[in-house]
C-alpha cells in the first residue's frame, strides 16, 4: 500500500499530471477571477507543449547527466579495479504477448543493453537488482537474448536505496566492494550516491544517454518520448533533492 502511494504520489507530482492539474484549477477559478484562471491555463498548456518538445527534453535531460560513458575496453586502472557489474532494474511489461511472459522495459532493455557489453568487455561477473518481478524479467533477456550469464539476482528492492543495500548484502561479504554500476544516466547521479553510501566504490557505466539530433523544426514540436524523457529527468532532479534534505 505504501508502495502504491508513493507511486501514485510520484505520478501526481510529474508531468504530465501536474501541468494538467495547475489547467483544471485555472478552469475552476475562470469565473470566479478570470485573470487567475487565464493565467493558470496558459501555464498549463506553455509548461506542457514546452516539456513535451526534443529541444526542451533534451536540455533538461543533459543537466541531469553528471557522468560522461564508460569505454569498458579501454578503463583506467582505477577503474580495472572492479570487480563485479550491478545492473539496476527500470521497470517492466507485464505479460508480454511477443515473448509470453514479462519482459523488461525499454528503459530496462537500454540499461542491460549496456551491462551487456562491460560484462563483454570485461569479463566480469553481473548482478542484477530489481522488484521481484522485475529482476527475473531482466535475468531472462540478459540470457537469453544477449547471452550474457547472470552470477547473481537481487530480485526483493523496490527503491534505489534497497538496490544498492541489499545488492551489498550479497556482494560485501564476498569480498566485493568495487563495482561498475549501470543504470540511465539521469539516475545515475542518486544511484551512485546511494551505492557509495552501501560501503561501495562505485565507477559509472550510465546507459540511455541524451542524444542530439540536427536541429529543425521538428525540435520544437511535442512529441510522446519528449514528454518521457522530461519526466524522467524532472523526477531525478526531485529525488536529488529529497535526499539532500532527507
Amino acid at each position: 500500500m505504501l508502495l502504491f502511494l508513493r507511486v501514485f504520489f510520484r505520478d501526481l507530482a510529474m508531468p504530465p499530471a501536474s501541468p494538467l492539474l495547475i489547467g483544471i484549477i485555472g478552469l475552476l477559478y475562470w469565473r470566479r477571477r478570470p485573470r487567475l484562471g487565464f493565467a493558470l491555463c496558459t501555464i498549463s498548456i506553455m509548461s506542457l507543449w514546452l516539456l513535451s518538445t526534443p529541444f526542451v527534453a533534451d536540455a533538461i535531460g543533459h543537466w541531469a547527466e553528471d557522468y560522461p560513458a564508460l569505454d569498458p575496453v579501454h578503463l583506467t586502472p582505477a577503474q580495472a579495479d572492479a570487480r563485479a557489474i550491478v545492473i539496476l532494474g527500470g521497470g517492466f511489461r507485464r505479460n508480454s504477448p511477443e515473448v509470453g511472459a514479462d519482459t523488461p522495459s525499454t528503459t530496462a532493455d537500454l540499461r542491460l543493453i549496456e551491462g551487456a557489453r562491460v560484462a563483454r568487455a570485461t569479463h566480469l561477473p553481473v548482478l542484477i537488482s530489481g522488484a521481484p518481478p522485475e529482476a527475473a524479467a531482466m535475468r531472462r533477456f540478459m540470457e537469453e537474448d544477449l547471452q550474457v550469464q547472470v552470477t547473481w539476482v537481487e530480485g526483493e528492492s523496490w527503491s534505489t536505496r534497497q538496490n544498492a543495500d541489499f545488492s551489498a548484502r550479497m556482494l560485501r561479504p564476498l569480498g566485493i566492494d568495487h563495482i561498475i554500476l549501470v543504470t540511465s544516466s539521469a539516475h545515475m547521479t542518486r544511484a551512485l550516491g546511494e551505492f557509495t553510501a552501501a560501503g561501495f566504490k562505485v565507477t559509472a557505466a550510465p546507459a540511455d544517454m541524451v542524444t542530439r539530433d540536427d536541429p529543425g523544426l521538428f525540435w520544437f514540436l511535442p512529441a510522446v518520448h519528449a514528454l518521457s524523457r522530461s519526466q524522467q529527468a524532472l523526477y531525478e532532479f526531485a529525488g536529488r533533492l529529497v535526499h539532500h534534505f532527507v
